[in-house]
């Protein structure tokens, strides 16, 4: 495997794959909604979130964007850093009108199966 093979994704090539984000919003905030989830990073695992699996889906209405997330363990210790720097990478690329909720779920339970190929192929798995 070359080492180029093990990067993770810029969040411009995680945009691509924005589908995987379960979205229930306007068309033209998908790809930068995707961008800036892509943005935050994990850091016990230096990967972002969105490779990690940790957005269990995005909801736009006219008022909220309305995120839910998870995390690989309720015992992790950067819980509250993630969470601020999606709402930090969201204030980036959102309207200002648009309020942001990021709501922390435990169901379902984060498995390695919700990790991107990418994730899982830089993780050596």
């Amino acid at each position: 495997m070359t080492s180029s093979s093990r990067r993770a994704r810029t969040p411009e090539q995680a945009t691509l794959e924005a589908a995987s984000i379960p979205y229930d919003g306007p068309e033209a905030l998908r790809q930068p909604i995707a961008a800036a989830l892509s943005r935050v990073v994990d850091p016990e695992v230096s990967m972002n979130i969105v490779d990690v699996g940790l957005i269990y889906g995005v909801t736009v209405d006219t008022k909220t964007v309305h995120v839910l997330i998870t995390m690989t363990s309720a015992a992790c210790p950067v819980i509250d850093l993630i969470i601020e720097d999606a709402e930090l990478e969201l204030d980036k690329v959102l309207p200002a009108d648009l309020k942001i909720c990021i709501e922390l779920v435990w169901e379902p339970p984060w498995t390695p199966d919700r990790m991107s190929a990418n994730a899982r192929r830089f993780m050596g798995w």
